[in-house]
């Protein structure tokens, strides 16, 4: 887990896995899009509408994903005080509430001809708005921090707390009863028929790369601008030393 807490060590990594990560999870993600939308049949029941299923599920993927990785971070940072832990909760804080926002939104659309309304204060969807809510809370405290210079203690316990609300999203439609479908995918099993299953996974597995190359982006230019801002204060202090020592002289004169 040290191996790259060395900032220049974790550069080196990321500047060639940033690039392979981007571009080939954007490539997935757009096949696997233009698969459904072209490709896949409509549905029994849904029509149409089921091609929204390759955006949604990976987004509400990710969005749940996005907090347990800044719940992870947060506790390495707490705990074994990793020097790269805090940058990289907030390279992650940002795309995980798009896709988070991506997620309620195609889920209203899609939910406006299945379920004939476009929100429902269910277990599902209620969480999920807990969720961006939550996202936007810690985007709040990380700026803070970084703007005062102080602790980013408070906000890696935001984000462990938080992290609550990861599995009450999992598991909200086995608690209670509502109108979001039950779980389609489980440990083993899969309620989805092979003509949609194949391209949502390809779907999800080229949206997560896209996500990790992103964050790799984000965290390159995170450690870029704590590094300018050393080099400022540095320079800073340098220019005041021969100020004080001249004060000093007029002084003793």
């Amino acid at each position: 887990m040290h191996i790259y807490a060395n900032p220049t060590r974790f550069l080196a990594l990321a500047k060639w896995l940033m690039p392979l990560c981007f571009w080939s999870g954007l490539s997935l993600a757009l096949g696997a899009m233009a698969w459904g939308l072209f490709f896949v049949p409509p549905d029994r029941l849904m029509g149409e509408t089921v091609r929204i299923l390759f955006i949604h599920v990976p987004a509400a993927w990710l969005g749940m994903g996005g907090w347990t990785g800044i719940a992870i971070s947060s506790a390495m940072l707490l705990i074994w005080k990793h020097p790269l832990a805090a940058i990289a909760a907030r390279a992650i804080a940002l795309p995980g509430m798009v896709f988070c926002a991506v997620c309620l939104a195609t889920g209203s659309i899609w939910g406006r001809p299945t379920w004939g309304t476009w929100w429902e204060w269910d277990g599902r969807l209620t969480s999920m708005l807990v969720l961006l809510f939550l996202y936007a809370g810690y985007i709040a405290l990380t700026q803070a921090a970084s703007r005062e210079g102080t602790t980013p203690k408070i906000a890696a316990i935001f984000g462990l707390v938080g992290a609550v609300n990861v599995p009450i999203i999992n598991r909200s439609v086995v608690w209670w009863n509502s109108l979001h479908q039950p779980p389609s995918i489980t440990m083993g099993k899969s309620a989805i028929d092979a003509a949609y299953l194949t391209p949502l996974l390809v779907a999800v597995i080229g949206f997560s790369l896209l996500f990790g190359g992103i964050v790799l982006m984000r965290m390159r230019a995170l450690i870029a601008d704590a590094q300018v801002e050393a080099r400022l204060r540095r320079r800073a202090l340098d220019d005041d030393v021969p100020l004080a020592g001249a004060a000093a002289v007029m002084e003793q004169a």
